[in-house]
């Protein structure tokens, strides 16, 4: 790998954590810029949307990207084809609007009795889109960095893109029997998607990653549900967690993304699930920082779930006293190279502190 010379020391490491055999010491990946940064100076033109779309634009600005940042412990280079959080939706029939940083999708379903041939069109703008970018990022990558698979929310997450959160809450109460029919027909094409892309990362690399950030020698994708917030525990096993059982058994590998107190209600039932790995707990903007989530992420730990969570550098003291090693990662961004390097020495002396 061009941007990361300790890449097989850095896979096997994630072996260790994928069967919590990490004893050395938790995982971290430790990004900052680099002590001599080039400048960057890349012009583009066209309006937002077409930012967006330039995927020539988009792996320039990339590979500059990674020569300009150190890439500490479990951190590598990675690119991933990105047009927002609704594209799935927008296989469905949406069309996406694009803001500077993120775009979303603007809901088409008006009637259920309207929906019910929801159908993936493979041969939609969309579609074709974000499968001729990964395949022009695999062809320019050729091993130098990571390509990942692009953000894909199917599930009751594809169904919020496509109505709309506030008429999906009342759908749950006035027309269940459809919400399940149709939350399992996006699983059907969230399978087609997710097969087409890995098969066409695998040309030059070996495994697969995404937006989290995290290698798996196998086929592995996040799994998530946002709209949990808004439903109670009893709705998310009667709607939620049927679908997301069979999303975890069709992968090989999968981190739930737990984001937000909102969300914790539903906790103990995703640490019942027994093939689902890991939690990636996101306590979210405005609140504490991953400190001050002990037992939470004991718990998840205690449940032999594995962990990946967000710290900022005054974190860790915290975790590596509270937290044992096996099956758990941090992941943090610090201003300069040498206070990365320094927190990156104080992970790998952690265990030679308590032995």
């Amino acid at each position: 790998m061009l941007y990361k010379e300790d890449w097989d020391k850095t896979k096997i490491k994630y072996d260790e954590y994928w069967n919590r055999e990490n004893h050395d010491r938790p995982l971290i990946s430790i990004t900052s810029p680099k002590n001599n940064i080039k400048e960057i100076d890349l012009k583009v033109h066209g309006n937002i949307k077409d930012r967006w779309l330039n995927t020539e634009y988009i792996i320039k600005k990339a590979r500059l990207n990674f020569e300009n940042t150190f890439f500490g412990g479990e951190s590598y280079p990675i690119l991933w084809p990105n047009l927002g959080p609704d594209v799935f939706s927008a296989f469905y029939g949406a069309d996406i609007e694009f803001g500077e940083n993120t775009s979303w999708a603007h809901p088409i379903i008006t009637d259920w009795d309207k929906a019910l041939n929801l159908t993936l069109d493979d041969k939609s703008f969309w579609y074709k889109k974000i499968v001729q970018m990964t395949k022009d990022i695999v062809e320019d990558s050729k091993g130098d960095y990571m390509v990942g698979i692009t953000d894909l929310h199917p599930g009751s997450d594809g169904l919020v893109a496509l109505r709309g959160p506030e008429n999906l809450c009342y759908d749950v109460l006035d027309e269940p029997e459809k919400i399940k029919e149709n939350v399992s027909k996006l699983l059907l094409g969230f399978k087609k998607i997710t097969d087409e892309l890995y098969s066409i990362t695998q040309k030059y690399q070996n495994g697969t990653t995404n937006w989290m950030g995290i290698w798996n020698s196998k086929k592995w994708y996040v799994t998530s549900c946002d709209f949990s917030c808004m439903i109670s525990q009893d709705m998310y096993k009667e709607f939620i967690l049927p679908e997301l059982s069979e999303e975890i058994d069709y992968l090989d590998a999968s981190m739930y993304h737990l984001d937000g107190p909102g969300a914790l209600k539903h906790l103990d039932t995703l640490l019942g699930i027994e093939k689902l790995k890991g939690i990636q707990w996101v306590y979210g903007a405005g609140q504490p920082t991953a400190s001050h989530w002990i037992p939470e992420l004991k718990k998840i730990r205690n449940a032999g779930k594995l962990i990946h969570v967000d710290i900022v550098p005054e974190d860790l003291d915290i975790l590596l006293r509270e937290l044992e090693p096996e099956g758990v990662m941090y992941q943090t961004w610090c201003s300069s190279e040498e206070e990365a390097r320094a927190l990156l020495k104080k992970v790998e002396n952690s265990r030679k502190g308590r032995c």
